[in-house]
């Protein structure tokens, strides 16, 4: 069977439609535990020949909504994440990221990423330098202050990710462990719930596009699921500790990629230097 001809792209092959495959379940898996799995997801999807990149971002969109439903359930039965907080952040954060797939249309990313470096720096600098961050869930804020302050959270984490979205769900968990006071299991729980409207929120611009594929989408979505389900679980049973060293490994991962993004279309072209 040409899968190709069955899923809209003639030039893919079974070889790199199973490494996809691979890539979004290991994505999901990551997404669950602390964020960041479009390190993995989006890349191989950028692999198929003839694949347009807001069809990747789209397409890899639809796979993670249907991870980030199933780790947000997953953790809700398990984990009882108090979602007072999760579902207000969560709505505002969809229109964030609405907002923020708008203006993907008209900015470049590349504009972006130098400050999204110098800021996971400082996250990964921060979170080695404080063992006992996240230990233990100690509120900063009461009231109506702990909402503003998560919904202003909800609102910039989902812009980013309509705009750029690599490293949301990172963002998302040092965002409610370092300025909201949750321990990480807490905040991967909430963090799963926002992430999936942000994901949801770009969807809501993406579809009318026509930029999903949907076949192909829907095996990721598979993929997604089942790595998401398998992240969730360990990440409840092993606890905080486990989470933080994830967390700083995807934190240095994300790092890696979009320096490397700096150095390809920000440094390089200032300095007469050929990228890689």
């Amino acid at each position: 069977m040409d899968i190709g001809a069955v899923l809209g792209l003639e030039q893919l092959t079974w070889g790199t439609l199973i490494l996809v495959v691979i890539a979004a379940f290991a994505a999901g898996w990551i997404d669950a535990v602390v964020g960041g799995g479009g390190l993995l997801q989006l890349p191989a999807l950028l692999l198929i020949p003839g694949m347009a990149p807001v069809q990747a971002l789209a397409t890899n969109k639809l796979a993670s909504v249907f991870g980030t439903a199933t780790s947000s359930i997953t953790y809700y039965r398990r984990a009882k994440p108090d979602i007072r907080t999760a579902v207000p952040m969560a709505v505002i954060a969809l229109f964030g990221s609405f907002g923020g797939a708008a203006v993907a249309t008209v900015l470049p990313s590349a504009a972006f990423k130098p400050i999204i470096v110098v800021a996971l720096l400082a996250v990964a600098l921060f979170t080695a330098f404080r063992p006992q961050m996240g230990a233990a869930t100690q509120l900063r804020f009461s009231g109506h202050r702990h909402h503003i302050a998560a919904g202003a959270a909800g609102l910039g984490i989902g812009f980013y990710d309509g705009m750029i979205g690599p490293g949301t769900g990172t963002f998302l968990v040092i965002t409610l462990v370092a300025l909201l006071g949750y321990d990480f299991l807490q905040a991967s729980a909430k963090a799963k719930i926002v992430n999936f409207a942000t994901n949801a929120g770009a969807l809501l611009l993406f579809i009318p596009h026509g930029s999903v594929l949907w076949l192909l989408g829907g095996i990721l979505a598979v993929a997604n699921v089942a790595g998401s389900y398998l992240g969730s679980r360990m990440a409840i049973s092993r606890g905080t500790t486990f989470i933080r060293v994830v967390f700083l490994i995807v934190v240095i991962g994300l790092i890696a990629k979009l320096g490397l993004d700096v150095w390809n279309e920000n440094i390089a072209p200032a300095l007469g230097l050929p990228g890689r």
